[in-house]
């Protein structure tokens, strides 16, 4: 379970060739329903030639797809951007009657000779479409990337010259723009926060370096994630609590012992009773004085991921980003090999992507949710 935490912060010191695979997807169109559907085939991996320190591309993501559907969702997007979510749509469909059909057998073939195959048969299709499904769900994350023009960080390992990382273009206002103005200043607070670099500093204190471990930045990473998918959650429960509270102050019998949905997630989620919850309009200050309010455990439920399939994505993209994390003991006797002299611009471009990706993990299970069973977990 990923659980937000509060991330380490960063203390400021003064001193001022690669083969890239490239995805070859061959696909025949099929027009149904008035929706063009490029189905999956054959796939080769081509590899080319050329120099790619810390080289922002779209196929230069930390963390490649391990299946034919994340494979085949990775080349639409390259290819047909357009036609991304009709397929993105129909994948998780399959992938849904793949899962229930194996079930089915299962349990038809209860009491008789072959019921051990085809309940091996039920678990290994599971476990095939829960990582397909964290494919999907990667690769929706990186559509949203895709449509603000920020690509992903790649990995840090090619974006560090002699002990130094940089990550250039900084793409600060494309991360900052999927922010509503009232969010957009709760996380330039919390930038500000973890990276120790106050709202609107100088050039010079932008370009001052810093030198940290690589287990913190990844932990501030991760943090970040949970951050941003945090105030997902917090900012559309304060606007559907505020809309509530519209309600009834126009009508005092609206709401009372209906049922409501947390954070507008679908039916299947936990629900709860609206009584004795909706406030006032004049006590919904604002959406800082209303995070501010909350309490400390509801907090940490609204900072912890609701699928199984998110948390192990959050750890493999990290993993893929940051390099497999040493065991305690080799962090003991190899902590210097991982001081990392860095620009607090590139400390805050990471955590601003951060933040975005997870507001966008929020929207990607919302929408995957809507035609696939998602493994929820207990906080």
């Amino acid at each position: 379970m990923v659980t937000l935490q509060q991330p380490p912060v960063f203390n400021s010191s003064s001193s001022s060739s690669s083969l890239k695979p490239q995805l070859r997807f061959f696909t025949e169109k099929h027009v149904g329903n008035s929706c063009l559907v490029l189905r999956r085939k054959t796939m080769k991996v081509k590899a080319s030639l050329g120099q790619s320190h810390c080289e922002f591309r779209s196929l230069n993501t930390p963390l490649e797809p391990r299946t034919n559907v994340g494979k085949f969702l990775s080349g639409v997007l390259q290819n047909h951007p357009q036609l991304f979510h009709i397929n993105a749509k129909e994948e998780l469909k399959l992938l849904s009657d793949d899962r229930d059909s194996a079930v089915s057998r299962m349990l038809l073939s209860q009491g008789s000779d072959e019921a051990l195959l085809h309940r091996r048969i039920a678990k290994l299709k599971d476990k095939e479409c829960e990582i397909a499904v964290e494919d999907v769900m990667y690769m929706l994350i990186l559509q949203k990337f895709s449509e603000i023009r920020a690509p992903l960080v790649p990995k840090l390992s090619s974006c560090i010259y002699n002990g130094r990382l940089e990550i250039l273009p900084s793409k600060d206002w494309e991360l900052e723009s999927l922010h509503s103005p009232e969010v957009l200043d709760i996380v330039r607070e919390y930038t500000s926060l973890v990276t120790n670099l106050k709202a609107n500093p100088s050039i010079n204190e932008t370009w001052a370096t810093t030198t940290t471990q690589k287990p913190r930045l990844r932990g501030v990473y991760v943090a970040s994630i949970l951050y941003g998918y945090l105030l997902k959650s917090v900012s559309l429960r304060y606007h559907l609590e505020r809309s509530l509270s519209l309600s009834t102050h126009d009508d005092p019998y609206a709401g009372h012992g209906s049922k409501g949905v947390i954070f507008g997630q679908k039916k299947s989620l936990v629900q709860y009773e609206w009584q004795g919850l909706v406030r006032e309009e004049e006590k919904i200050e604002g959406l800082k004085s209303y995070v501010m309010g909350f309490h400390t455990l509801l907090l940490q439920r609204c900072g912890t991921l609701r699928s199984k399939e998110a948390v192990n994505m959050v750890r493999s993209h990290s993993q893929a980003l940051f390099g497999k994390e040493k065991s305690a003991s080799s962090e003991h006797d190899d902590g210097d090999d991982d001081a990392i002299l860095t620009s607090f611009s590139s400390l805050r471009r990471l955590v601003l992507e951060a933040v975005a990706f997870g507001s966008f993990l929020w929207e990607a299970e919302d929408y995957i949710e809507s035609v696939y069973k998602l493994k929820y977990h207990e906080p």
